[in-house]
């Protein structure tokens, strides 16, 4: 009821409280017209200020005028009316009339000027200096193009006064004068204070972050760029009064080849394309908008579903249409208001923008339309080499043989190309490459290799038969042989934990043993007899490998294949016993081993004799011989750099494995530069087979340990966007549960929420561990509580307590926990029912899975909350919760798993001496404070440090309260002397500086 000016003025109290949006401006319309009937005209204002308020914060430029004279009048006719502070407001909403008046191009600028000059007017008859008034001014040359330099030089030469923009709002304009004069650099240097939240206001740093987003990009400070992205973006998500912010990130998304995030951000920002209150801001969001929107379309995705105003499905294409329709109206109606062309000038620079990037910058985010995204390769390292690739069929299959025969990773690429053409129908075979059965055995093995690097086990076992068989049709004997060699390798056994089930091909290990020693014999007979390649081979220009049987031949490099694969088979054989290999399989693959190496060497082929060595460093790994496995990958790096230079991509999977070692023994940056070199060699050679996913995260673990926060943020978003491109989302999920604990660990709590949040987002790409989503759920709701944000976190407390209530008696404990961070989230949230009802949820998982230690910390944590809110009724209430933690503790078994007495009951004490304190009730709270500093005696050094900050306490009360300054200072200076011979110098000093205060109090 609002029948009275008490009940209007309640609840203009209780709207004030609410935040900026639809609800609030709608209940201060209402209040209004509530406050009109009353005689009192002070009502009548106070629900205008509030009215007005409720405009500016949601961008309804074309009301807030009208409120604006509404309040000037009254101000004419009753001064009276308007408090001390309402009257200041009269003045300082000049700004906000004529900003509003500028955003609404409907209004002629004669009409901003006018006001302008009534702003200057006040300002002079109230003794106010003028600066605020220039800077007006210099905001309409900003807008318009005209004399901007001039209107400059006015505002920033003239001294602030108490009605001047804040600093943090000056900071930005001032940064934009210079940005806008192509002075990245200069605009970022003035910007910092804002930029880094050091200054700040209602509208900083959220503002200014989305305003340099591009200009630290185009300077390289994308890891800025990607923290103010995710910072900024969640303070202006779905707020009407911040469109055009919302739409620069969505031209950052653009511009950053992060085109999937940027369709997400345009999905929860939906509602914005009904907000039509501020025109200026909402063609800076629809410019964002179009940037958007056009990239998609220029990268072939007209037809990709996107949001767009409600009422009907659009794609990317109609949307375009739409928006760039409205947007071109709205800037013309601006240049013909302001007769210039400045508006519609930006609008299209923003449009000429190229992306500022070649591969999309890692965000550190989970996105459910990544597939808008072009395939991009790392970005963190040096370009991959530029290799031409030929148009011409028969030069094509020839470099893709050169580089099979090198065992270059890049003719991967150029065999998928190959295929292609040959499977089109109409394909016509040219000889100049050989016989057409030859090419179609090297596609068949090159399939092969491709299924097996995808994990396609059993498709790998018949693509390589297949070429084997396709190798024989074709008279290529050494390439059948070696072929059949990789199937049997290949083939799993019966016994194999991760391979095809036996009725899926599985043989007996002695079996492929036999296989393979017959083939390796079969080889040797052929090499002996000197066997040549074949008469495959034999024509001339077919491609560039050597003819013969001599060193670095068909034959010899076939023959190492078979080799090899013997070795491969017998070492995964002893990977199956690992970690107790027994004897023969041990000394089977010691000798497989050897023989490779041996005629590797004698063959001149040392990246051969190196995958040998690597056989056995691998397995001592595998067996825990860790020093001799180590000392084996630097052998095999050290072979390969004397021996094989011309090959540098065949030490990549050494120098991962050899990192992995290094990161187990603490050993960070020898194993970050490892890892380094081998992702800088896997881009520039095109080397799909390695894992670079797996490299990134373990390169990011490598700089949170060095202390390089930047680089972990950024190889540990880059690991996550792999994982998910290749399809494995439980690992993304749990690299960035790793990122978002590294966040919130440097104090970055929120972008560790923006990645949460992206990770336990409805509608991601690729369902999750439902663990995994827990953890997830529940970093998010400890994230979201170190932002204050309590309410939110709160319902995501819910969500996880009833995904545990769902798990059976395991989640029960999991359920006491997580119930009782949501009654606490939502008791600081002032939702007091609600709160009441998780506590006692927790109350009830508590008597089913006992948590005494969880339970005794929320009613801890609602005495405190108690304790602030309520007063004389609260202490009682407060009490109440210590009871019932004392009752816990004392129905809990003292050698209960993870409950520590000495503890508890120090705390639980702890917090009644401060709730007695704030009674007045100090003769008991002193009693409190002192069974508190005794119980936290009993942790012995555990304790030592929360039993100096109960001798703290003790000492305000003594002093404060009971006015024994002199009994206090004596406590406190025993506490410190205890803190010194305890090692706790910080404790030491904090209640050393405390005695010293309070003694100079009674001195004084």
């Amino acid at each position: 009821m609002t029948d009275t000016p008490e009940a209007v003025f309640e609840a203009l109290r209780e709207n004030h409280d609410r935040p900026h949006g639809l609800q609030r401006t709608i209940t201060a319309e209402e209040l209004v017209e509530a406050a009109e009937p009353f005689e009192k005209p002070e009502v009548l204002v106070t629900a205008l200020m509030e009215l007005m308020t409720a405009y500016e914060f949601t961008g309804e430029h074309r009301k807030a005028p009208v409120v604006f004279a509404r309040l000037l009048k009254l101000w004419e006719d009753s001064p009276g009316a308007f408090s001390e502070w309402e009257a200041g407001q009269v003045l300082w909403r000049f700004k906000w009339v004529t900003t509003s008046l500028l955003h609404v191009p409907e209004v002629p600028l004669a009409v901003i000027e006018a006001w302008t000059d009534r702003m200057r007017e006040r300002y002079e008859a109230d003794g106010h200096g003028v600066q605020p008034v220039a800077a007006m001014r210099y905001h309409v040359a900003a807008h318009t193009g005209s004399g901007v330099a001039d209107a400059y030089d006015l505002w920033a030469t003239r001294p602030r006064t108490p009605l001047s923009d804040c600093e943090a709002c000056e900071t930005r304009t001032h940064a934009l004068f210079r940005l806008s004069s192509g002075e990245d650099a200069a605009a970022l240097e003035v910007w910092e204070p804002v930029l880094s939240g050091s200054s700040s206001c209602s509208e900083e740093p959220q503002s200014s972050r989305a305003r340099a987003l591009l200009a630290l990009v185009r300077q390289g400070r994308t890891d800025e760029a990607r923290a103010y992205h995710l910072t900024g973006y969640r303070a202006v998500r779905g707020k009407a009064g911040t469109q055009q912010e919302v739409g620069l990130h969505l031209e950052f998304c653009a511009l950053t080849r992060n085109e999937g995030r940027g369709l997400e951000v345009l999905a929860e920002n939906r509602p914005l394309f009904e907000a039509a209150g501020a025109p200026l801001s909402r063609l800076g969001f629809l410019t964002g908008v179009e940037v958007l929107l056009a990239r998609l379309v220029a990268d072939g995705h007209a037809d990709t579903p996107v949001a767009g105003p409600p009422g009907r499905s659009w794609t990317a294409g109609a949307l375009l249409v739409t928006v760039r329709a409205e947007a071109e109206a709205l800037a013309a109606a601006f240049d013909a208001r302001n007769g210039t062309t400045a508006v519609g000038d930006r609008r299209r620079a923003r449009l000429e923008r190229a992306p500022l990037l070649d591969e999309p910058l890692p965000l550190g985010l989970r996105t459910a339309v990544a597939a808008v995204r072009p395939a991009a390769a790392a970005t963190a390292v040096p370009a991959r080499t530029v290799r031409e690739v030929p148009g011409d069929f028969v030069a094509l299959v020839r470099e893709a043989r050169r580089l099979a025969a090198l065992g270059h990773p890049g003719d991967a690429a150029l065999w998928a190309r190959i295929a292609e053409a040959a499977d089109t129908e109409g394909y016509v075979h040219d000889e100049r490459i050989g016989p057409e059965g030859r090419l179609r055995a090297e596609l068949a093995e090159q399939h092969a290799f491709a299924l097996r690097m995808r994990d396609g086990e059993a498709e790998a076992l018949g693509a390589m038969a297949e070429a084997a068989d396709l190798f024989e049709r074709a008279g290529m004997v050494w390439d059948a042989l070696s072929a059949r060699a990789m199937v049997l390798a290949w083939t799993p056994r019966p016994d194999a934990e991760d391979g095809p089930a036996a009725d899926e091909g599985a043989r007996d290990p002695a079996a492929v043993r036999a296989g393979l020693d017959a083939l390796v014999r079969e080889a040797g007979e052929l090499a002996a007899a000197g066997t040549d390649a074949g008469a495959a081979y034999e024509v001339p220009g077919a491609d560039g490998t050597v003819a013969g049987t001599g060193p670095g031949s068909i034959a010899a490099r076939r023959h190492l294949a078979v080799l090899y694969a013997r070795v491969y088979g017998a070492f995964h054989e002893a990977m199956a016993e690992a970690p107790e290999v027994s004897g023969p399989v041990r000394e089977r693959f010691e000798a497989a081993a050897d023989a490779l190496r041996a005629e590797a060497l004698r063959l001149s082929a040392p990246y051969q004799a190196a995958n040998a060595l690597d056989f056995r460093a691998t397995l001592d790994l595998r067996l825990g011989e860790t020093e001799r496995a180590e000392q084996g990958l630097r052998a095999v790096l050290e072979e390969l750099a004397t021996g094989a230079p011309e090959r540098p991509w065949k030490g990549n999977r050494p120098r991962a494995v050899l990192a992995q070692v290094l990161l187990a023994q603490g050993r960070h940056e020898e194993a970050a530069e490892l890892l380094h070199q081998a992702i800088a060699l896997t881009v520039r050679h095109d080397d799909a087979a390695f894992p670079l996913a797996p490299a990134y995260a373990m390169l990011g673990h490598a700089a949170t340990h060095t202390g390089d926060t930047a680089g972990a943020v950024r190889h540990l978003s880059e690991a996550a966007d792999r994982f998910d491109r290749d399809g494995d989302h439980d690992q993304a999920a749990d690299v960035r549960l790793q990122l978002a604990d590294l966040l919130r660990g440097v104090g970055r709590a929120a972008e560790a929420v923006a990645v949460l949040e992206s990770v336990t987002a409805d509608g991601t790409a690729g369902p999750l561990d439902p663990r995994l989503l827990a953890q997830g759920r529940l970093s998010l709701a400890r994230g979201l509580r170190e932002l204050d944000e309590h309410l939110a976190a709160a319902e995501e407390f819910l969500r996880l307590a009833d995904s545990a209530a769902a798990w059976g008696g395991e989640g029960r404990a999991v359920l006491t926990s997580v119930a009782s961070e949501a009654a606490v989230a939502l008791a600081t949230a002032d939702r007091p029912d609600a709160a009441r009802a998780a506590y006692a949820r927790a109350l009830e998982t508590h008597a089913q899975a006992p948590n005494p230690s969880v339970i005794t910390q929320m009613m801890r944590e609602f005495a405190r909350l108690g304790q602030a809110a309520h007063g004389a009724e609260g202490v009682e209430a407060s009490l109440a919760h210590l009871a019932e933690a004392d009752a816990v503790c004392a129905a809990t078994p003292q050698d209960a798993e993870e409950f520590t007495p000495w503890f508890e009951a120090g705390s639980i004490r702890y917090r009644r001496a401060l709730v007695l304190a704030d009674a007045g009730r100090f003769p008991e709270a002193l009693a409190e404070a002192e069974a508190s500093v005794a119980a936290h005696e009993g942790g012995g050094e555990q304790g030592e440090e929360a039993r100096a900050e109960a001798v703290r306490v003790a000492a305000l009360i003594e002093h404060n309260g009971l006015g024994r300054t002199g009994a206090a200072a004596a406590r406190l200076a025993a506490g410190a002397a205890r803190c010194d011979r305890s090692g706790l110098p910080e404790a030491a000093r904090v209640l050393e500086g405390l005695r010293r205060e309070i003694t100079s109090s009674r001195e004084g």
